[in-house]
């Protein structure tokens, strides 16, 4: 991401309710707390989009002792008329899987 005044903006491809889903995907025991780190975002916000993703049938949350686990919904179909008939799960599946991929060959090498 680029600062504000550079060609592009500081926008993202996804919204907040978008990373945080994905981040449930890849870590379903996840604290709120670790959400929102990665994600980059408050932990209020955090809470209200986990909350928003519960009550429209995105995920479910279930206790376990003093824990949250967290269950998604991949046949909850997107919100938008343009992805109008699409699913959620095989797009959180390809977000998963980039994600658990080895890294670039140029990023293991700037790691090392």
């Amino acid at each position: 991401m680029g600062a504000p005044g550079e060609r592009g903006g500081a926008w993202t491809l996804l919204t907040g309710h978008g990373h945080v889903l994905v981040e449930i995907a890849r870590n379903p025991d996840a604290r709120i707390r670790d959400i929102s780190a990665a994600a980059g975002i408050t932990e209020r916000t955090t809470q209200a989009i986990v909350a928003d993703l519960e009550a429209a049938g995105y995920i479910t949350r279930t206790r376990a002792g003093r824990r949250t686990r967290y269950t998604i919904n991949p046949d909850s179909p997107f919100r938008h008329h343009a992805q109008k008939g699409q699913r959620v799960g095989p797009f959180l599946d390809a977000l998963t899987a980039l994600g658990d991929a080895d890294p670039p060959a140029d990023a293991a090498a700037e790691s090392a």
